[in-house]
């Protein structure tokens, strides 16, 4: 049936309404680079903030396998950021060696997903010494340890340091998974989760086969340090219990049937979730979103960290 000159320009009217509607959703929840809608503002940030913890991962296990870090393997991620204060090689049996020697490459491989999504930021200045391990340590059992702790002297002492690691980070990635508004960012994340999650059951489940163990010279079990670190962070956070060592008192196992806790989780055995404002508070070793020091001791980077220090700042 021949169309009139009239159906004609109405058809096409409609054509050209549905292409306009159907493109205009495509750019709202595609989430482009460059695009500046909320979801994409509101995704970059959170996308961004766990680049501090991927910097910290990566030098830790690089060092920790190989005595160097992103400054050899991977010059161009660091984008001129400072190198990381006292890191360095630790006295690792080999099957430990291996195991973070691949957790390092899978760090990399993090932060080169995470600035394939957003640009990102330079490395912030790092302070991996033994110093700052050991604060954390005196600090976890509320008195000096002499000698103080040394994450690299061997390898108990650094998967009991790695412990305080890829944790943290995976809380933060539940966190803020719910709160990403675009497909691709969840996509990337749920990744990054899965990872992050599996390196932590690696190191916890590699501690819970040496729970009884004791960590010389100090007299204390593996699973009591487990428990002091644990502790120190959920005081830090300032929201609860979300975090457990590798025993448990029955009620607080799974379904309240065992001890045993290789895998931490919430009354349900989910996983438990944190701010950006409680890991900051945690990695800082301050408490305090707004008082940097710790692990970084001149703040974190990223829009939202930085927020918190430009306040205090203003003040």
């Amino acid at each position: 049936m021949a169309l009139t000159k009239e159906r004609r320009s109405l058809l096409v009217s409609m054509v050209l309404v549905f292409f306009f509607f159907n493109f205009h959703h495509l750019q709202v929840t595609s989430c482009p680079d460059q695009a500046t809608t909320n979801c994409t503002d509101q995704d970059r940030k959170l996308l961004e903030f766990p680049l501090n913890l991927e910097y910290l991962e990566a030098e830790f296990f690089l060092f920790g396998a190989l005595g160097f870090g992103l400054d050899k393997v991977a010059p161009n991620l660091t984008m001129g950021g400072p190198s990381p204060i006292g890191a360095q090689k630790a006295n690792l049996d080999p099957l430990t060696r291996d195991i973070i020697l691949q957790f390092a490459w899978q760090e990399v491989g993090h932060l080169r997903a995470i600035k394939k999504t957003v640009k990102g930021f330079a490395r912030p200045q790092l302070d991996l010494s033994k110093k700052a391990f050991a604060k954390v340590m005196d600090k976890a059992f509320g008195v000096k340890f002499v000698p103080p702790f040394n994450p690299y002297a061997n390898s108990y002492n650094y998967l009991i340091a790695s412990y305080l690691v890829p944790y943290v980070g995976l809380t933060g990635y539940v966190g803020a998974n719910p709160k990403l508004q675009c497909p691709a960012s969840r996509k990337l994340v749920a990744g990054l989760l899965g990872v992050e999650s599996g390196q932590d059951a690696v190191i916890r489940g590699m501690l819970y086969a040496r729970a009884a163990h004791i960590v010389y010279p100090y007299g204390v079990t593996v699973a009591a340090f487990t428990d002091k670190i644990s502790d120190l962070r959920n005081k830090l956070g300032k929201a609860g219990v979300k975090d457990e060592g590798l025993i448990v008192p029955k009620f607080m196992g799974a379904e309240g049937q065992v001890i045993g806790n290789v895998l931490v989780g919430n009354e349900l055995s989910l996983s438990f979730d944190r701010t950006p404002e409680e890991i900051l508070r945690i990695v800082y070793g301050s408490g305090n979103e707004s008082v940097p020091g710790g692990f970084y001791p001149k703040g974190a980077d990223g829009e939202i960290a930085k927020s918190y220090l430009v306040t205090v700042g203003s003040e």
